[in-house]
């Protein structure tokens, strides 16, 4: 013990253990230092930013989310295009006819929709209302736009109504097409018209996507997608 002592005791400079605990020590401090200098500098930085800037600074919006805007001029979908408007077949259809019609304007959503926009909308759906007949005369059809859209770039739905596709695959997809989500195009433009804008509630259009499945002919529950795509087989899609 008291070897030890004499050992601690003893000029530090000339100690080599006294010299590795010095070391240790100083290293030590020096790293926790430097941690809190840049956890303040963080701090300083994050204060010192607006809440505009702090928006900026997210995360861009995915890829997939404004795939629409490429999509429209692929001439490998295209069926229709004027001064005003593209029409494609959608790549990803939900039956077996179904096509989005978009302005060539760059209008994001139903929410980023003015009066002045009237006439374009009436002029998207006289075009869906026209590919739909040279689709299949025969064949009932809905035009309309989802009430939330996951994809950027205003687009028009136009989809038969036998929702006969691989690409139906669930009930989000399902029910963006037969629930009240999915909002008939005469009806947005009749709300622009009276409103001068269009406003849909997320939260409540968010959970119209849950509800349980239904046929969307005779309101039948069906409990799963498969025995569902087989009940709505047995209905007609043909116009009466």
């Amino acid at each position: 013990m008291k070897s030890t002592q004499r050992i601690l005791s003893a000029n530090p400079g000339k100690n080599p253990l006294m010299r590795s605990i010095g070391f240790g020590f100083t290293v030590a401090l020096s790293v926790s230092y430097l941690k809190y200098s840049q956890v303040m500098a963080s701090k300083r930085k994050s204060e010192g930013k607006s809440e505009d800037d702090k928006v900026s600074a997210k995360k861009p919006a995915p890829f997939w989310k404004t795939g629409l805007l490429s999509a429209m001029h692929d001439p490998d979908l295209q069926v229709y295009k004027d001064d005003k408007v593209i029409i494609i077949k959608d790549k990803y259809p939900k039956a077996k006819f179904h096509f989005l019609v978009m302005p060539k304007d760059n209008i994001p959503n139903l929410k980023s929709l003015k009066k002045e926009n009237i006439e374009l909308l009436k002029h998207m759906h006289e075009k869906g209302k026209e590919t739909a007949e040279k689709s299949d005369p025969d064949l009932q059809f809905r035009l309309g736009y989802h009430a939330v859209p996951s994809m950027s770039h205003l687009h028009l739905h136009v989809i038969s109504q036998d929702f006969d596709s691989p690409c139906l695959k669930n009930k989000k997809h399902w029910n963006s097409f037969t629930t009240e989500y999915f909002v008939d195009s005469e009806d947005i433009i009749k709300e622009l018209e009276k409103n001068s804008k269009v406003i849909k509630d997320v939260s409540h259009s968010q959970e119209l996507l849950k509800k349980n499945l239904r046929c969307h002919v005779c309101r039948k529950e069906m409990t799963t997608m498969p025995a569902l795509k087989t009940h709505i087989k047995q209905h007609s899609y043909k116009k009466s």
